[in-house]
């Protein structure tokens, strides 16, 4: 049986680190989902007060009683409630941006920027920030300020930043230890590496202010360590090709030749 990790619990909240791959509630294509389990284990009801997408990783909030669901449903509903993702994606992000695009609904489940005035688009909104860039790819934090289906990877996307991996909006295969500046052919990332780190809501009625933090899960920290290593393999390559060097005055030197 799969182990979740309760990030908090108290006040009839439940705040817990969602696993990637894991439905929040049953769907069409069967499998476990995560209210049934944490019922199961927990033997007592449980609320759920908003979903992340089956690949989405991280803090997940349900509640205990049905007064904490209303509160907290009302204040994801009204925006009150502040959440915070980590993404790896393609290219350099090198300035925070605001993405201001509205979205509607495109065949197979999927979302796409509308068209002026095209009818059934839905305000969304999307603060991007660069987080730390790599040769190739980016790690950035997405704070969606409306809650739209796909809304971060489709603002991603529409930025020409595309999750690493996206089965429906960008490459499908999964990314190796080569294909990430490694050497061996481990799979590192087979799902949207988009990951929910954190969820904070201010005082409601019975509910008191929170904030809480869900830690990167393991294939996104290793993706990042592998991103990390070819900045390296890279700086030490154009130095060796003859680049500036740093000299022991401060001050820089040609390359001996």
């Amino acid at each position: 049986m799969t182990d979740v990790r309760i990030l908090f619990e108290g006040g009839g909240v439940l705040v817990v680190d969602k696993p990637p791959g894991m439905l929040v509630i049953p769907g069409r294509e069967g499998g476990p989902s995560l209210r049934e389990l944490l019922e199961t284990q927990r033997r007592q009801k449980v609320f759920v007060v908003h979903r992340l997408d089956r690949d989405t990783s991280g803090a997940l909030v349900f509640a205990l009683d049905a007064a904490v669901h209303r509160a907290l449903s009302g204040a994801f509903e009204t925006g009150k409630v502040r959440k915070r993702y980590v993404a790896l994606v393609e290219g350099r992000v090198e300035a925070p941006r605001m993405v201001d695009a509205p979205l509607v609904a495109a065949r197979k489940g999927r979302m796409r920027v509308a068209r002026p005035g095209e009818a059934d688009a839905k305000a969304s909104r999307t603060r991007v920030r660069p987080v730390e860039t790599f040769e190739r790819a980016s790690l950035v934090e997405a704070e969606p300020l409306t809650g739209r289906t796909h809304q971060i990877r489709v603002h991603l996307l529409s930025l020409g930043h595309p999750l690493l991996v996206d089965h429906q909006y960008g490459r499908e295969a999964p990314l190796t230890e080569k294909d990430l500046g490694g050497e061996g052919d481990a799979v590192v990332i087979a799902r949207t590496p988009l990951h929910a780190a954190r969820v904070e809501w201010p005082a409601l009625p019975g509910v008191e202010a929170r904030a809480v933090d869900a830690p990167m899960p393991g294939d996104m920290a290793r993706a990042r360590e592998l991103l990390r290593f070819m900045v390296v393999q890279m700086s030490g390559r154009f130095a060796f090709m003859g680049a500036p060097l740093e000299g022991e005055d401060g001050k820089t030197e040609e390359e001996p030749k």
